[in-house]
């Protein structure tokens, strides 16, 4: 280990530990750009920025950022080429079996968010055995969006909401913030301070829609699979140089 990489794994001195975030969500975009520029299947891309996602979400526990969450795969990755899919499927259910033990050892308590209800019956059985495993876990919070779509999620919020007016167990009156929030796939979950989207892309492509109301968003061109401590410390710190009002004066 080099002495750059010990000094990062302890919270830069430039950074106010009072001051991070509580929440990072992620957009990992680049993988397949990342592997066609090395002349590399885009798959390699994607196994790389397993490995990406992992040193974040152990720099976020070693810096004090308790919850991170990551836009694995989006309703609309589904229209992606049918190899690569399946590719990604069989990806996901691996490294979860794989890293269980790690994920326990390691205090982290994992949660997957979206329509879990469309994935392979063997994937789904591994993330309730990762949920169920992890879930009394009091570190890190991981959440794992996967067929997640910020438009279907409120959707599907609005259309619980009408069946209990229908039932007659809510009234119209009663619909607040926090009602709406308890059926969202987030509920319990703080909203994220900071978004970062890697790969220059100025778009948060139907990610969290309600939740990022109000997060301080960062962009970098930066590759996904390059995303390192180095540059998760420079988003820190622009995040920590801003002037966040909430809408007030």
């Amino acid at each position: 280990m080099t002495a750059k990489q010990i000094v990062l794994q302890e919270l830069p001195s430039d950074l106010d530990k009072s001051r991070l975030p509580e929440h990072v969500a992620v957009i990992m975009d680049g993988n397949g750009r990342w592997a066609k520029q090395r002349g590399l299947p885009r798959i390699m891309g994607h196994q790389r920025g397993v490995d990406a996602l992992k040193d974040l979400l152990r720099c976020c526990r070693d810096w004090g950022i308790p919850a991170l969450t990551a836009y694995a795969f989006s309703t609309e990755n589904w229209g992606r080429p049918l190899e690569e899919v399946e590719f990604l499927m069989t990806l996901f259910e691996r490294v979860l079996r794989r890293e269980l033990r790690e994920m326990m050892e390691e205090n982290v308590k994992i949660r997957f968010i979206g329509d879990l209800s469309a994935l392979p019956s063997s994937l789904r059985e591994e993330i309730e055995r990762s949920q169920q495993e992890t879930a009394k876990n009091t570190g890190i919070q991981f959440t794992v969006a996967t067929n997640y779509g910020g438009r279907q999620e409120i959707l599907q919020a609005c259309r619980a909401i009408a069946r209990h007016v229908q039932e007659g167990t809510v009234s119209p009156e009663a619909i607040d913030e926090s009602l709406f929030e308890q059926h969202l796939y987030t509920e319990g979950i703080p909203h994220p301070d900071l978004l970062i989207r890697t790969s220059g892309e100025l778009r948060i492509s139907n990610f969290l829609l309600w939740q990022m109301a109000y997060a301080e968003i960062y962009v970098t061109r930066t590759l996904w699979p390059d995303f390192d401590r180095v540059q998760f410390h420079q988003a820190l710190k622009e995040y920590q140089d801003r002037d966040r009002r909430f809408g007030k004066v």
